[in-house]
C-alpha cells in the first residue's frame, strides 16, 4: 500500500493547524515545567487558546536566563541596542495583521482600532530605539569640582528587571514596560496579562527573530498574583515594575518583599498607554556611576 499525503478537499477544507502557546525563556519556547495550562477566551468569552501557566520554577529559570544575558547585553554599545530595538519594530510590521487580529480578539476591539494600537506599539519601539544612544547625554553630566580633575556621572543599567505587565493593554502597554527597561542595557522577566496573553507570546516570537540575544527578554504567561511574590522576593532581581497589579494591598505586599534586597520599585498607577511615554521609565532602571580622572594624565 502506497502512502499518499492528505490533500485539501474540493471545497478547500484542510487540517486546522493550531498554535501552541508556550513560554519564552532564554531564547527558547518551553512549556511550563509544571505542565499546567489555562484557557484563554476572547473579550466575548469565546475560546481562543490554551496558554502555558508559568510556575515559581519557571520564574526562577527566567531570572537565571536574564542574569546570564545581562553582561553581554549591557556591554553592547547603545547604538547597537538601538538597532536591535528597531529590528523588533521591523519584524512586528511584517506581522501586523496577526498582531491586529490578536489584539482585536483579546481586547474586544474592532479591527480598525486594533490596527491603530499595533501601529502605536511599533512606533513606540522605534521611539525608544531612538533614545538608546542619547540617554547618556541627557541623564549623565560633567560635574564642576574644585581641583585638577575631570568628574563625570554616567548612567549604567541596574540589572535584571521584573515586569508585571498591564492587565488591560495586551500589546501597547506591554511594549511600554519592556522597551524602556531593555534599551538601557537591563534584561527583563515579564509576566503577561493573565486574560490577554496572546499578543505577548507573538511578541516573544518576534524577539526570537529580531537579533535580541536569548535571555534579554523572558516572557511568562500566567498569574501575576502567583508569580509576582517570588520575583519581588528574588535576590537576583534588581528592580520590579508593578504596572499589572490592580490591588493596592497586593502592591504594598510586593513592595515590602522587594525591600529585602533594596529593589527599585515602580508602583502601579492609572496610565493612558496611548499618551507620550516620557522618560520616567527610562530613568527608573538606571544607576549613575561617577568617575574622577586627573587632568593632564
Amino acid at each position: 500500500m502506497v502512502w499518499r499525503p492528505t490533500l485539501p478537499t474540493k471545497d478547500g477544507a484542510r487540517l486546522d493547524v493550531r498554535k501552541t502557546y508556550k513560554l519564552y525563556v532564554g531564547g527558547a519556547f518551553p512549556r511550563s515545567e509544571s505542565g499546567r495550562s489555562y484557557v484563554v477566551n476572547d473579550a466575548k468569552g469565546k475560546f481562543l487558546a490554551n496558554a502555558s501557566q508559568a510556575s515559581r520554577k519557571d520564574a526562577r529559570d527566567a531570572v537565571v536566563a536574564a542574569r546570564k544575558a545581562f553582561g553581554g547585553w549591557s556591554a553592547k554599545t547603545a547604538y547597537n541596542r538601538g538597532q536591535v530595538l528597531y529590528r523588533i519594530a521591523e519584524v512586528m510590521e511584517g506581522r501586523h495583521e496577526q498582531f491586529s487580529a490578536e489584539v482585536a480578539a483579546s481586547e474586544g476591539l474592532s479591527i480598525g482600532k486594533a490596527r491603530a494600537l499595533v501601529d502605536a506599539s511599533i512606533d513606540r519601539w522605534v521611539w525608544y530605539a531612538g533614545w538608546a544612544d542619547k540617554l547618556a547625554q541627557v541623564v549623565g553630566s560633567s560635574n564642576p569640582v574644585a581641583g585638577p580633575y575631570f568628574d563625570f556621572s554616567l548612567p549604567e543599567a541596574t540589572g535584571v528587571v521584573a515586569l508585571l505587565a498591564p492587565q488591560d493593554s495586551s500589546l501597547l502597554g506591554l511594549t511600554s514596560v519592556i522597551a524602556p527597561a531593555i534599551v538601557s542595557g537591563n534584561t527583563a522577566v515579564v509576566v503577561t496579562s493573565f486574560e490577554r496573553p496572546l499578543p505577548a507570546v507573538t511578541l516573544g516570537e518576534v524577539m526570537a527573530t529580531s537579533d535580541v540575544p536569548g535571555g534579554v527578554v523572558n516572557i511568562l504567561t500566567g498569574s501575576a498574583s502567583e508569580i509576582g511574590p517570588w520575583l519581588a522576593a528574588h535576590l537576583d532581581v534588581n528592580a520590579i515594575d508593578l504596572a499589572g497589579v490592580q490591588d493596592h494591598d497586593e502592591a504594598t505586599t510586593l513592595e515590602a518583599a522587594a525591600a529585602e534586597n533594596l529593589k527599585r520599585v515602580r508602583r502601579p498607577a492609572d496610565e493612558d498607554w496611548t499618551e507620550s511615554p516620557g522618560l520616567s521609565r527610562l530613568t527608573q532602571y538606571l544607576e549613575l556611576k561617577t568617575v574622577w580622572h586627573p587632568i593632564g594624565i
